[in-house]
């Protein structure tokens, strides 16, 4: 009967753990190319943008041999992350209570509900629909749609304000513009005061 506080307890800490790691358990991609100016793009890998990314990358490599290339993924806010790595410790400690057996709700002198009557004569489905339903709600909140670019830190294209992704002239464009407008500056003389 106390054990089901604790492991409550347990489980929200360890979620907690898990979702502040570092890179919050996310992968970093990186691909570089020479020496030149740094294109970076975020992205939200669970969007499917990946390929997307790579395909572009492919493409400005051959158009801009000496430009460094880096792709990371795009963290949701903190709040999201932590529902997302305590939904996935909730999941599997659901999973286990279901198939050991153990009625939970008779440790609170209640009776036990339909859903888990159900649960328990059919512990295969149980078990598929909380592992396929967590892992929806997980991706919710790892999503972010983002799809950010910037050249040498400065911010050239922006998915969540556009609402749309670049197409690969558009992207080719915008560096045209903007190694062109470096160059000038740099071209300029400095004055000193």
């Amino acid at each position: 009967m106390r054990w089901l506080p604790l492991s409550v307890i347990l489980l929200w800490a360890c979620s907690l753990y898990s979702a502040s790691a570092d890179n919050g358990g996310v992968k970093k991609m990186k691909v570089q190319f020479a020496t030149g100016p740094l294109l970076k793009f975020q992205i939200c890998v669970s969007c499917g943008y990946k390929r997307v990314f790579e395909e572009y990358t492919q493409a400005l490599y051959q158009r801009y041999p000496d430009i460094r290339i880096e792709g990371e993924n795009y963290l949701p806010l903190p709040i999201y992350r932590h529902i997302a790595s305590f939904l996935s410790m909730f999941k599997l400690l659901l999973i286990g209570v279901i198939i050991v057996g153990k009625d939970p709700f008779a440790l609170f002198g209640m009776q036990a509900p339909g859903l888990w009557v159900w649960s328990q004569e059919n512990k295969i489905y149980a078990c598929m629909m909380v592992f396929f339903f967590s892992n929806m709600i997980e991706n919710q909140c790892m999503s972010t749609g983002a799809f950010e670019i910037t050249l040498n830190d400065v911010p050239v294209w922006s998915k969540l304000e556009s609402g749309h992704l670049p197409s690969m002239q558009q992207l080719v464009q915008i560096l045209e513009n903007e190694m062109k407008m470096n160059v000038h500056m740099d071209t300029l003389p400095h004055h000193r005061s």
